[in-house]
């Protein structure tokens, strides 16, 4: 395995069970590899649904299934497999699901809509059902785990286990809500994670769980890159148990909504700051800060095509002050923009304003920044109200060194 990312918080979090939720792993052997690769959740009766899947014209059949299945708004069950895509497999990828979803149904005495299937890894190879069905089989048999068990199984090129906890008051009882995570490369929206899997005790309408998760999701999983590369297969989907004993939650005007909303949105916002943290041969964590746009879509498109520039991402892991490259990105988002308005700014200095170099420009203060491993990057274009932050990280030869060699 690739060394820890630099980047990675010091342990693994402290986290509660969720009350509803029976985590297991099992080794399906989906590659040669002496490691746990499927993870089982098994959900309470009456566990509402929602989530947010990719928007690749390429979908895996799993995020077929998944979208199909969402539309129900209730789960029982949630299998994830690691080492294996399963897309752009054909009818052998579809039936692989289909068996997945048949099995699972079958030891739970539910519905196979009910059963939510994720996958990760190699595109192109079907999921190998024998290895399917006797992994679950050996899932259904193991003792329950935990959540750095369940983290690190659906793991591929991540170097950490990666999963966040916070909670909220709703009609007087608190509630908690538990993430995990994976997702290290082909990481851009729309939306931008690998796999991610939020549980918790609170009843919430599938409804407004949806309509939160989305919400939560653009600010968060859609506000992250690490390579401008969209997967087959990203997914999040969040899972609300309804155990709590809270009234549930119908609609945003019901007492302790906008608690859940914040909980749930600090939750997704912590997991993709994860992921972003793990990118590929990461050394910087950047955070990019669009001001004075047209409309906050428009500051959206500009922070993503500064956050995804080559040029942008190699000078900061070579520690270069070189705040061209950020007028470069800004002029090629294809948004409004005017060259004379145009302000920037690294960490708390400014570089440029009014459309060039700042009188009296002192490099030191940027170079010290830079030589950190958390970047801030600042643009105002002075035009309208709109605002906009997305997250990435630097460019290194890791990044060529993973890839290169990620198939074997």
């Amino acid at each position: 395995m690739t060394d820890r990312s630099p980047l990675a918080p010091a342990s693994f979090p402290e986290l509660p069970p969720i009350d509803g939720v029976a985590l297991r792993v099992a080794r399906a052997r989906y590659k040669a590899w002496d490691r746990c690769d499927l993870t089982y959740a098994e959900l309470a009766e009456g566990t509402a649904v929602a989530g947010v899947l990719t928007q690749s014209r390429c979908p895996s059949p799993e995020v077929e299934w998944c979208r199909a299945a969402l539309t129900l708004g209730k789960a029982r069950a949630l299998v994830v497999n690691a080492g294996n895509s399963n897309a752009f497999t054909g009818n052998r990828g579809r039936a692989a699901v289909e068996a997945i979803a048949a099995r699972t149904a079958q030891h739970l005495g539910c519905d196979p809509s009910d059963v939510f299937v994720a996958s990760t890894g190699v595109i192109g190879v079907p999921l190998p059902i024998d290895k399917a069905e006797a992994g679950l089989d050996a899932a259904f048999a193991a003792e329950p785990c935990d959540w750095e068990a369940a983290a690190a199984t659906i793991m591929t090129t991540d170097t950490f286990a990666k999963a966040a906890v916070t909670h909220a008051v709703v009609g007087g009882k608190t509630v908690s809500l538990v993430g995990i995570i994976k997702g290290s490369g082909m990481v851009a929206p729309d939306m931008a994670t690998m796999l991610g899997f939020v549980f918790t005790d609170a009843a919430v309408a599938p409804e407004l769980l949806q309509q939160m998760l989305s919400a939560a999701n653009r600010r968060s999983f859609s506000s992250i890159t690490v390579d401008s590369d969209t997967s087959t297969s990203d997914t999040v989907l969040a899972f609300a148990t309804g155990t709590a004993g809270n009234e549930p939650l119908a609609s945003m005007d019901d007492a302790g909504a906008d608690a859940f909303h914040s909980a749930l949105s600090d939750l997704c916002l912590q997991l993709a700051h994860l992921v972003v943290r793990d990118g590929e041969g990461a050394t910087k964590f950047i955070r990019i800060d669009v001001e004075g746009a047209e409309s906050d879509r428009s500051a959206h498109r500009i922070a993503m095509s500064i956050a995804n520039s080559p040029l942008v991402k190699t000078a900061i892991a070579g520690e270069d002050a070189n705040w061209g490259r950020v007028v470069m990105a800004v002029g090629k988002a294809g948004e409004p923009a005017e060259r004379d308005r145009l302000a920037i700014r690294f960490g708390a200095t400014q570089v440029a304003r009014d459309g060039l170099a700042l009188a009296g420009y002192d490099e030191a203060p940027v170079a010290a920044h830079l030589k950190g491993k958390e970047i801030e990057i600042g643009v105002d274009l002075g035009l309208g109200e709109g605002r906009a932050t997305v997250w990435t990280c630097d460019l290194t030869h890791g990044y060529i060194s993973i890839n290169a060699d990620y198939r074997s």
